[in-house]
């Protein structure tokens, strides 16, 4: 008896849900709706608005959604747009509240004040965030504001109230460290898969080979909001000594013993929502892992990334264009054709001049914001490690070659210079480097600037 009361309740509650469900799309008079998916999105963002019950809100919000999934890109665009100009805050509730803040400065003005300055737009967003499975599709949104943004930059101010409130929803307390094996749920694995973005998976095998041996480790972050959805993970390799090259580690089948490690090498970091670019997690995901792994295996000493340059290929080929950098013929030869990927002369009369520009490139070269033009480099370096080492050749696939002519780096976490590197790196541009890579980035330097003269 208990069981079909359960069973007509759930059929009722299925019943009532739909019936509402047709009556959100429906119009007042009960002719068939004609409106476009963008007509309808608008309006329920309106009734999301106003007033109303949280369950009913839900609802709501669940339907806007689904109304919003089913956008074009033109119309994504109108919506973007129509959320920018129109769900702002009120010009005259903004000049009435700063007016009584002048006339006496007291918190209640303030905070007035500050909640009128809050464009609508912003509980929109909280609001829509109230369904099951909402806020997963608020990342995917964001994901298709970006896509916009380049060509529609007036767009900036939506994507900025995206990033205030990603911000606070995805705050370092609410994320999930996990250990990621050839154990996890094949739905997991299947997402790291696809969202490793620095050396390809090409398959399941690929897959095992990085996480079934004992001297392989991989970490990623999660959000209880959004499941089983990565936000970040990193791949590491226990090895010893510095790695470096990449080949040794994805094709090795020499596996070590942990008792003989005594490095652990981060060669991969994948940001898995591009909804969520801005939104660092990397700089957590690494610190965490590192005290992970110094509590599960006091033996290592050393903590570095084998990490990619992928930048230095455009910024080589561009001052070789402009004249401010010259390569000997040699070089340029054996650059021109890769010949080097497989002839040892022609490696020897390109290594020493090609370590020396990247030294040149990760050392002295800075953006507009004067951070070094690398984003890998700002990455690493902002988070407090320091450039430890230059690899070349460090990665001959054809991504290693066509963004970095093969090059690859080491960055080093050293657990008691962090914060310093930090600071130095955040206050004045400071690159903490070895000896030996500085003296690499003088004397290129200096050969440009000779080159530039002449």
């Amino acid at each position: 008896m208990s069981l079909n009361m359960s069973f007509l309740q759930d059929l009722l509650s299925r019943i009532v849900t739909r019936s509402r469900e047709n009556t959100l799309d429906a119009p007042p008079d009960g002719r068939q709706r004609t409106d476009s998916a963008l007509e309808k999105l608008e309006s329920a963002c309106n009734t999301l608005m106003q007033g109303g019950g949280e369950a009913s809100r839900i609802l709501v919000a669940q339907k806007a959604l689904e109304h919003y999934a089913s956008l074009d890109v033109t119309e994504r665009l109108a919506f973007f747009t129509l959320l920018t100009e129109q769900y702002t805050a009120e010009p005259s509730h903004v000049h009435a509240a700063y007016a009584a803040y002048r006339e006496e400065e007291s918190s209640t003005n303030l905070q007035r004040l500050f909640n009128v300055c809050e464009p609508r737009r912003q509980e929109l967003l909280r609001r829509l965030n109230l369904c099951p499975g909402g806020t997963f599709e608020l990342v995917k949104m964001r994901s298709d504001l970006l896509n916009l943004l380049r060509d529609s930059p007036e767009l900036a101010p939506l994507d900025a109230d995206f990033v205030h409130l990603f911000t606070s929803w995805f705050n370092r307390g609410f994320l999930m460290l996990e250990s990621i094996d050839w154990n996890t749920p094949a739905t997991v694995l299947e997402k790291i898969i696809r969202y490793e973005a620095v050396h390809e998976i090409r398959d399941w095998s690929d897959l095992r080979r990085r996480l079934d041996p004992q001297d392989r480790r991989c970490y990623a972050f999660f959000h209880p909001a959004i499941g089983d959805e990565p936000l970040v993970f990193v791949e590491v390799a226990l090895c010893k000594g510095v790695a470096e090259n990449i080949k040794d580690i994805l094709e090795s089948d020499n596996e070590l013993s942990l008792a003989d490690v005594d490095t652990a090498v981060f060669y991969s970091i994948s940001n898995c929502q591009r909804g969520l670019k801005g939104i660092s997690f990397g700089n957590f995901l690494i610190k965490q892992v590192v005290q992970e792994l110094k509590r599960e295996l006091p033996r290592l000493t050393q903590f570095v990334t084998l990490s990619p340059v992928p930048g230095f290929a455009n910024w080589l080929d561009k001052a070789r264009r402009t004249g401010r950098c010259q390569l000997s013929p040699a070089a340029e030869s054996a650059l021109e054709s890769n010949e080097w990927v497989k002839d040892t002369r022609a490696q020897q009369s390109l290594e020493s001049e090609l370590r020396a520009e990247a030294a040149h490139y990760l050392v002295n070269t800075k953006n507009h914001a004067g951070q070094p033009f690398d984003p890998v480099a700002r990455f690493h370096l902002g988070n407090g490690a320091s450039l430890h080492q230059i690899n070349w050749p460090g990665d001959t696939s054809s991504k290693g070659l066509h963004q970095a002519h093969g090059l690859m780096v080491n960055y080093r976490y050293q657990l008691d210079q962090i914060e310093k590197n930090h600071e130095a790196y955040s206050r004045e541009g400071t690159v903490i480097c070895t000896p030996d890579i500085r003296r690499e980035a003088v004397r290129a330097k200096t050969q440009q600037a000779e080159s530039a003269d002449v």
